[in-house]
């Protein structure tokens, strides 16, 4: 047995190596240093048995403490690097037997030479049938969102949440029509927002909103918000940190991959859901609008169609590929998910975080192109002019190298800094001049700009785009759960992807997300009101809704009813009023 002295003194050097450093601090300097090649990011551990059914509850709900509030206790983190080995604990290296040094595998070294790229890929010919089907139904907004939140994820959420309220010995009794009000609120609360949200029950006039408060009551609307649930606790994998919401991970990423538009460019990247919480699992990125939160790995179209998303958990919880990093992994599993639509020649983009030339040379032996700006210490050697040197030339020299093996080309440009781009599938030329801002003469001058850093700047922002469309009406509404937010994201992502394809099937009639977003939550909370609780408000809301000339549409219906106007039977009903009427009436019914 060891004796106390020494074990004080293990313990002693296991701190001074884990050194918690202040988060703000930390940040500031690495704010201060982002030119560096050395890119570190703040990760927050979970928990041990963060899986567990305590890690339901939070620190608080939406009138909590927020950003610079926090206590300092939770302001304190550690510095891991992005590139780090395997991501131990260092608290367990005195205590674990050491491991036997294994030997490096020395790879060829590659030849580079002179000349322009040869690309061995296909042209695009691929149709899109599916996009076609869906422009022939005419889906409303409603319809577009329903292809994602479907009946079947609509019930397993029923089921699941009522499954744990009754292990909490609550008789919920939760329906499908209860939770699309609830979602229809969540998805107001995106554009109308309270500092809480019991304000829009309340009876006065300055903060009273009736849509909400003659759809569910208040308390209602609290006790399924509290047992909202994604998983069966008994069920749950311990490795993984996100396990409560892993069933509905699942099937967004399903649904979203079954619908999604059929295109040759795609961006993969980072996106941040917003989060405060004591939860682990959440990280701090200093260039991102939402510094701290949840990070999400994201593969999008180019117009920001999100495909697939997967929450990070860090070295810490991810074995990356070998001789790959934690991004270069996350790129592989996002190609693997869109070939399994078919091994077409799909083109990827993505930024300095993810690119290697190892990881060009995994995707090009996969059939995928791949375009993205790269780290200097990643070219593995490839000899292009010293940026000192480039940089005394004129603004649009470059420099490019072609590995003779394996078709994979590095360039360097002189443009306003530096910049190294890589691609497996589009070389230098045509080399086109093209208008960039000058600071010091502060007019626009003209330069030359290679092929693969043109296509790189028109098709990698699909990411940015998502997350300009979630930032504007993102769900406000937060609750005790570590989950509620990243459920907020969910519903958000998925009416961003509703409104893409309205965009795309609906180009006589195309509405703007505000509009699209206000449709859906109108929508939901009219035809799925409590109308026993209701009394005689249910015929204000009905002629209020009726000649609002908001998100009326018409669509087919199975059981012929009668004309709301002329009262012949008829097929066809407006979506939104839930009454029967003749395309011919349409018009008349909603403005006389």
């Amino acid at each position: 047995m060891a004796s106390p002295s020494r074990v004080d003194t293990a313990r002693r050097g296991t701190r001074s190596k884990v050194k918690s450093t202040k988060l703000l601090e930390v940040l500031n300097a690495l704010e201060e240093e982002e030119s560096g090649n050395n890119r570190e990011e703040i990760f927050i551990a979970p928990p041990d048995n963060a899986a567990g059914d305590f890690t339901d509850e939070d620190s608080g709900d939406e009138d909590g403490r927020r950003g610079a509030q926090l206590p300092g206790s939770m302001l304190h983190a550690s510095v891991v690097s992005e590139d780090s080995g395997t991501g131990e604990d260092n608290d367990d290296l005195e205590l674990q037997p050491a491991k036997k040094r294994q030997k490096a595998v020395v790879e060829p070294q590659r030849v580079w030479t002179k000349r322009d790229i040869r690309p061995e890929f296909g042209s695009w010919t691929a149709s899109d049938p599916h996009i076609e089907d869906l422009k022939s139904q005419e889906l409303s907004p409603v319809g577009l969102f329903e292809l994602f939140f479907d009946e079947g994820t609509i019930n397993f959420i029923v089921n699941e949440s009522n499954r744990y309220a009754w292990q909490k010995s609550v008789n919920l009794g939760l329906t499908a029509q209860e939770l699309k009000c609830v979602l229809g609120i969540l998805i107001l609360s995106g554009y109308i927002s309270y500092p809480r949200r019991r304000m829009f029950w309340e009876t006065s006039p300055d903060s009273h909103h009736h849509l909400v408060a003659d759809a569910i009551r208040r308390d209602r609307f609290e006790l399924i918000f509290s047992y909202l649930h994604f998983a069966d606790n008994n069920e749950l994998d311990e490795s993984d940190r996100f396990a409560k919401v892993r069933p509905l991970i699942v099937r967004m990423n399903c649904n979203f991959q079954k619908h999604a538009p059929l295109e040759e460019f795609y961006s993969f990247g980072e996106s941040m859901c917003e989060y405060f919480g004591h939860r682990g699992s959440k990280q701090l990125h200093s260039g991102k609008p939402v510094r701290l939160g949840y990070k999400i790995w994201c593969g999008t179209t180019s117009r920001g169609y999100l495909v697939w998303f997967e929450p990070s958990q860090g070295t810490l919880f991810t074995k990356p590929d070998k001789g790959l990093d934690l991004g270069g992994s996350m790129v592989i599993k996002f190609v693997d998910a869109l070939q399994e639509r078919g091994f077409l020649p799909y083109h990827i983009f993505f930024d300095k975080v993810f690119t290697s030339v190892k990881l060009m040379s995994i995707l090009r032996k996969k059939g995928v192109k791949a375009t993205g700006t790269v780290r200097e210490y990643r070219i593995e050697r490839c000899p292009l002019k010293d940026p000192k040197e480039l940089r005394k030339m004129k603004r649009g020299s470059f420099d490019y190298k072609v590995d003779e093996s394996e078709e994979i080309i590095v360039c360097r440009w002189h443009d306003s800094s530096m910049v190294n781009i890589c691609s497996n599938a589009v070389g230098i030329e045509p080399v086109r001049l093209t208008s960039r801002h000058s600071g010091a003469a502060k007019t626009r001058t003209q330069v030359h700009q290679p092929s693969l850093v043109k296509l790189y700047q028109e098709k990698v922002g699909g990411v940015g785009r998502m997350d300009q469309n979630i930032a504007k009406y993102k769900v406000k509404i937060r609750g005790m759960k570590w989950y509620s937010s990243f459920i907020g994201y969910i519903i958000d992502a998925a009416l961003n992807n509703a409104w893409q394809l309205h965009r795309i099937c609906c180009q006589d009639a195309q509405v703007d997300l505000l509009a699209f977003r206000r449709y859906v939550a109108c929508v939901y909370l009219e035809s799925n009101a409590d109308m026993s609780s209701q009394g005689r408000r249910s015929r204000r809301l009905e002629t209020e809704s009726r000649f609002d000339m908001i998100g009326h549409w018409i669509i087919h219906q199975d059981k012929r009813t009668r004309c709301a106007l002329c009262h012949s039977q008829t097929n066809t009903r407006c979506e939104k009023c839930q009454k029967g009427v003749h395309a011919k009436c349409f018009r008349e019914y909603h403005t006389r």
